[in-house]
């Protein structure tokens, strides 16, 4: 069974630049490694409702920000047999975003700290009630806000499918989110978190995990 996980981050930070390199110095190690991106846009209704909702789409459910959490939440629910196979077939699984982004993003969104009530019942209902498995690790790639939305916005004008989001153009909504994601690395959320910033050495990163698998 391999170990799992977790990336977390704004958008924008680089959460699959960190994953792709952290993913090819361990394979060139000779370490079997799974990945996977949540939402999974494209392949799940849930997911793209849900992006919908953020282009506009679908009256007032962008405004429910539970109702929003349960759309992401049953994405994962969804892909739960994906993440088992992929468990079954690697050493290591790395997610790029999981039930932390919904947890951050929502308790930002309530201007809320993880102490409010959304970050319990996202753990609740994804966790629990979905019995989705828990990171063996999660990881907080910690990029300034005005970085991050940089990233994001040359991002969009570069691809249209990837255009910014009611989300992503929330300024205030992304520093908030950012100090949730903080809280939650701080009070190891869920299991242990490890810090990561935009100028530390993915080779750090990738040792790290392989001394993680190793024990």
């Amino acid at each position: 069974m391999g170990v799992l996980i977790a990336v977390e981050g704004l958008d924008g930070a680089g959460k699959r630049t960190l994953t792709d390199a952290v993913t090819a110095q361990l394979r060139a190690n000779g370490i079997r490694v799974g990945t996977l991106a949540f939402p999974r846009y494209g392949r799940s209704v849930h997911a793209d409702l849900a992006a919908e909702a953020l282009r506009g789409g679908h009256g007032d459910l962008v405004d429910s920000v539970h109702a929003m959490a349960l759309m992401f939440a049953l994405d994962r629910a969804e892909g739960a047999s994906e993440l088992a196979k992929l468990l079954a077939d690697n050493d290591i699984v790395l997610l790029d975003r999981y039930v932390a982004s919904n947890a951050a993003y929502s308790a930002a969104r309530l201007a809320q700290s993880i102490d409010g009530e959304i970050v319990g019942w996202v753990g609740n209902l994804e966790f629990d009630r979905f019995d989705l498995p828990v990171p063996a690790l999660q990881v907080l790639l910690d990029v300034a806000p005005e970085v991050a939305a940089e990233r994001a916005w040359r991002r969009g004008e570069l691809d249209e499918a990837r255009a910014l989001d009611a989300y992503e153009r929330d300024g205030g909504l992304q520093r908030r989110t950012l100090a949730v994601y903080r809280e939650l690395a701080q009070r190891n959320w869920y299991g242990p978190w490890w810090i990561f910033r935009s100028g530390d050495d993915p080779a750090t990163l990738t040792h790290r995990l392989r001394e993680l698998i190793t024990r």
